[in-house]
């Protein structure tokens, strides 16, 4: 028999499901958990580390030649021309405080384009994915294990006017460089990752109002596959840092940035 060898998306899953547990084993003892606060003011915690260390030790041993860049432990460089981007607890905020809403991402970039994409949310026990030209899904993880995957999409029909838009702004207090959108749209209150929201139909817009390179990777990947357009608020179609618009049209995300001026 042929030994099986797991392709990226195999991996990448796999990689988010080894980070999930392990945040999830972090995520249950907060009251100890050592907390700090970055350059940039944000909030790390021992979690993160942790998490991305788990991480990388499944990617590596997988694909040893490949590059990893990680938030918490920088760029590790390979020789295969590929490059794996890891957000390994995205709202961190949200972890420590108890709010289940935090996710670890994942992403695939080849040839300076994503072509994988993980998003899973350990503690509501979902788990998001896309891989370029092969659609979007989202399944439920029970034991460890991806079940009842299921096809998602943007919403279906003409899309709305932005005042009747259903918007949602990430994070929830970085909102004055976009009080004009969303003085203009139908903001909502979101149960998870707004871009994630919009890839499933539940929105038509949103905003992400600050970022580098790994809090959009998957998220991206996921919104345009699922029918949607992403794109920077500066005008780059490809993630990056800075502020970023997902929407479930080229339309919609149009109207909104000139909104935004």
């Amino acid at each position: 028999m042929a030994e099986y060898i797991p392709d990226d998306l195999d991996i990448a899953q796999q990689a988010a499901l080894a980070g999930a547990a392990e945040g999830l084993r972090h995520f249950a003892a907060l009251a100890g958990l050592p907390r700090e606060l970055k350059q940039d003011g944000s909030v790390v915690t021992a979690a993160d580390r942790a998490v991305e260390d788990r991480i990388r030790e499944v990617l590596t041993a997988a694909r040893p030649g490949d590059t990893i860049l990680g938030e918490e432990h920088g760029e590790t460089l390979g020789t295969a021309g590929r490059r794996w981007i890891i957000d390994p607890i995205d709202g961190t905020h949200l972890f420590v405080e108890g709010d289940d809403r935090w996710l670890v991402l994942i992403a695939l970039e080849e040839r300076g384009e994503i072509t994988v994409g993980v998003a899973a949310l350990p503690a509501q026990g979902t788990i998001f994915w896309a891989v370029r030209g092969a659609g979007a899904r989202q399944a439920e993880v029970r034991d460890g294990r991806i079940v009842d995957e299921q096809k998602i999409a943007v919403a279906a029909g003409s899309p709305p006017e932005l005042a009747s838009s259903r918007l949602g702004v990430v994070p929830d207090w970085d909102r004055a460089d976009v009080a004009a959108l969303i003085d203009a749209a139908d903001e909502r209150q979101w149960s998870l990752h707004p871009g994630l929201l919009v890839a499933r139909g539940d929105l038509d817009v949103a905003v992400q109002t600050s970022g580098k390179i790994w809090d959009f990777a998957a998220t991206s990947l996921i919104v345009t596959e699922a029918g949607g357009d992403y794109r920077g608020l500066d005008g780059r179609t490809t993630p990056g840092p800075g502020a970023s618009l997902y929407s479930r049209s080229a339309e919609i995300g149009d109207a909104a940035l000139a909104v935004l001026g």
